[in-house]
């Protein structure tokens, strides 16, 4: 049989369950997953392997309309997901009539790839509006196959996974089999640090923060990490350090215990909070974080 192998692009609006169904179609968790919009800011490839085939994921920012230097550059990624796509999967929530952006939404009705319609969060809406749902879909994206499922609850992923190897040219694989993601160590402390502030606080500071990692030391038995939490202003450091530190010592904790289920392996996690102005509109600051070439 001739290996099968593809990149597989998932795109929609804020909030709509992609990096729900990433984790679920990759069986890792490797996109923040919270009820905020806007928690995956960069692109973030998951690798699902078999012996005859591989599908490289990719999760994208929710798209918006860009109102800082920072958001720019994530629709950058949301279009090269456009470019190389073999399948593109556009993610829908049941009632959400169009995509935040008319720009994006004709080049999904234009593109030459398999566009797979997902029609997310079914548990949550009767028969009827399903099937209202369909004949609008149907008419909107004549170019889509519509199809039903619940990320959350892991119904028709399956189904969606075979159509989608159905739907991959033939090709050797784009990364070493025993590969699971494009992104490296790091960066999966850095997000991990991250999703709890996004739990933890509320307004703006969780979208003001990027967290540095300036040591990851590996160890037989221990890793040892040093991070850094980036704001943009000292009335931020106060909030996300806390009263006697507590709230920085809480998702210092949270992160920890979350990373060693992910590596299998003791962490121990030095968290600091330094001000850095204005990064998110700073060219030179967006280069150094990976938003920008």
């Amino acid at each position: 049989m001739k290996h099968k192998a593809g990149f597989v692009n998932i795109i929609g609006n804020p909030n709509v369950g992609k990096s729900t169904l990433m984790n679920a179609l990759v069986g890792e968790r490797l996109s923040i997953i919270t009820s905020k919009a806007q928690t995956t800011r960069h692109r973030i490839l998951g690798i699902v392997n078999s012996d005859d085939y591989q599908v490289v994921f990719s999760d994208t920012p929710g798209i918006i309309k860009p109102a800082y230097e920072l958001q720019e550059s994530m629709m950058d990624f949301v279009k090269t997901a456009f470019e190389d796509a073999d399948v593109l999967v556009y993610m829908v929530e049941t009632g959400e009539k169009d995509l935040k952006n008319e720009a994006f939404f004709n080049k999904i009705k234009n593109v030459k790839v398999p566009v797979l319609l997902l029609l997310n969060k079914i548990d949550q809406s009767s028969q009827t509006d399903l099937e209202n749902q369909v004949s609008y879909w149907k008419e909107t994206l004549p170019n889509a196959e519509i199809h039903p499922i619940s990320a959350l609850e892991n119904f028709n992923i399956e189904t969606v996974m075979k159509r989608i190897v159905e739907l991959l040219p033939e090709s050797p694989p784009y990364y070493p089999k025993d590969q699971l993601t494009d992104k490296p160590e790091k960066f999966f402390v850095s997000e991990t640090i991250r999703e709890k502030i996004l739990m933890h606080y509320k307004k703006e500071i969780p979208y003001s923060v990027e967290i540095e990692i300036e040591e990851f030391k590996e160890e037989a038995k221990i890793i040892r990490i040093r991070a850094v939490i980036m704001v943009e202003r000292d009335t931020q450091k106060g909030i996300i350090i806390g009263h006697k530190g507590l709230a920085l010592k809480r998702v210092g904790t949270e992160a920890r215990k979350d990373l060693e289920r992910f590596f299998a392996k003791k962490i121990f996690m030095d968290l600091y909070v330094k001000v850095n102005k204005n990064w998110r509109s700073s060219n030179s600051q967006l280069k150094r974080f990976g938003y920008k070439e």
